[in-house]
């Protein structure tokens, strides 16, 4: 008799009965694009180290070299400048070299930048370190690097990364700022620029390893895409790209009203007080450290207003956030003379949160406009604007100081700055929406 072999008792991967046994659950893994918006932020809050010194050195060089305020005043609008003109390039330097490379050469220019400035011993290298080279380097990572990453990460949850990628200029405002004002007030200026170009040389290794260009570098569709999106080839020709774009956008309405917003923007954040507000505060016999402690809590509050700015902008029309914006800004502006004294009070609390909600709020509905209107170009487009953003910083910035030195107050400066703010939400509410012309989309002009 032919003994049949003994089978067991239950195949592996079957149920009883034969059926196959459903396969254990994966774990399912973030996708790549949130490690990347994750570096990115960091490299941001590393490159905003710097940004944070200006108002903090405006007196200690005033009583070391005995410069101007109006001169000191002049370094800080030449980088801020040179950061708003140098994005749009940048933007297309990525496309050409990679964002990785851009990235990682502008951290180290920054830090070259900040660490010789300890040597200076004249208003000029002021202007070329603090000024040019600063300027350059953190204009090579500004905002159009945020718009670069999301344009090429993220087709789903846009303006929610965009805002926490920008909240993240706030976040190293927020990091930097007491540990700046305590060195200065501790010790000196100079190891404050030590110490912040030590933080942008130390973020350079990070960006490196683990920063990509390209969904495409790491075999990913962008997140929420449906079909995989092969890489571009290398965009050669940045600068002819980047002054294309210019010309194009500046032949349509949209963009015209984009770049005064967004310089009334700039003029009353970066170069109204980021610059100024330390040095007025001051003035009104209030500790530089208690002044540098309240711009850091414009930072807490400007994390928290920017981020739900970004989810505002993928739910509600973006040119009305901006008018609301504006408005709030303005009037917050207006009461700021009143609130001024040599102790921090509860009217200034409420200001510095109600005014930290609003500080780069208008950045998502910003970006959102440009790709709107202006598609692929919409990161170059985007740049061009936040050079207008810069530009309007550095006109205030070095205004304040003169109106510092000639009126020996800032007051008239807070007053106008709320007016344009006033003007800014008429103009974002006159921006029109994108026409659809035969099923393609092109910029309307107002």
């Amino acid at each position: 008799m032919t003994q049949t072999p003994e089978l067991p008792l239950r195949a592996a991967g079957s149920r009883e009965g034969g059926a196959p046994a459903p396969a254990p659950a994966r774990r399912r893994r973030p996708h790549r694009a949130w490690s990347v918006a994750a570096v990115t932020f960091l490299t941001i809050i590393g490159a905003a180290g710097f940004a944070s010194l200006p108002g903090l050195l405006i007196d200690p060089l005033h009583e070391e070299f005995h410069w101007s305020r109006a001169t000191i005043g002049f370094a800080v609008s030449v980088n801020l400048a040179l950061y708003g003109l140098t994005a749009p390039f940048a933007a297309a330097l990525m496309d050409r070299f990679g964002i990785r490379r851009v990235v990682a050469a502008a951290l180290a220019v920054i830090a070259t930048g900040a660490g010789l400035t300890v040597f200076m011993t004249a208003s000029w290298q002021l202007v070329l370190l603090w000024g040019v080279l600063v300027g350059l380097g953190s204009g090579s990572m500004a905002l159009a690097f945020a718009a670069t990453v999301t344009g090429r990460w993220f087709t789903e949850r846009r303006g929610l990364v965009t805002g926490i990628l920008t909240a993240g200029g706030a976040s190293g405002q927020l990091v930097f700022l007491p540990l700046l004002a305590w060195i200065v007030d501790r010790y000196d200026w100079w190891p404050a620029a030590v110490t912040v170009a030590v933080a942008a040389l130390a973020v350079v290794p990070l960006v490196w390893l683990l920063l990509r260009d390209h969904p495409a570098d790491v075999g990913l569709a962008p997140y929420g895409a449906t079909e995989f999106v092969p890489k571009p080839p290398p965009q050669r020709g940045a600068a002819r790209r980047a002054l294309r774009a210019l010309v194009t956008a500046a032949g349509t309405g949209p963009f015209w009203l984009l770049a005064g917003t967004f310089a009334i923007c700039g003029a009353t954040t970066n170069g109204l007080v980021k610059t100024h507000f330390v040095p007025a505060a001051h003035d009104h016999g209030m500790p530089t450290t208690a002044a540098a402690s309240l711009l850091a809590v414009i930072g807490v509050f400007d994390i928290a207003g920017t981020i739900a700015s970004g989810w505002f902008t993928d739910r509600f029309d973006t040119r009305r956030l901006l008018a609301v914006y504006y408005a709030l800004r303005g009037l917050s502006l207006m009461f700021l003379p009143l609130l001024l004294s040599d102790t921090v009070h509860p009217p200034m609390v409420f200001f510095i949160v109600f005014y930290g909600l609003d500080w780069v709020a208008t950045v998502p509905p910003t970006i959102a406009l440009c790709r709107e209107h202006y598609g692929e170009d919409g990161a170059i487009v985007f740049g061009w604007v936040l050079a207008a953003h810069q530009v309007g910083a550095a006109l205030i910035a070095f205004l304040g100081g003169l109106v510092r030195d000639v009126f020996g107050t800032y007051n008239p400066l807070w007053y106008a700055s709320g007016a344009l703010c006033a003007l800014a939400a008429l103009m974002a509410l006159v921006i029109r929406r994108r026409r659809e012309v035969a099923g393609q989309a092109r910029p309307a002009v107002a």
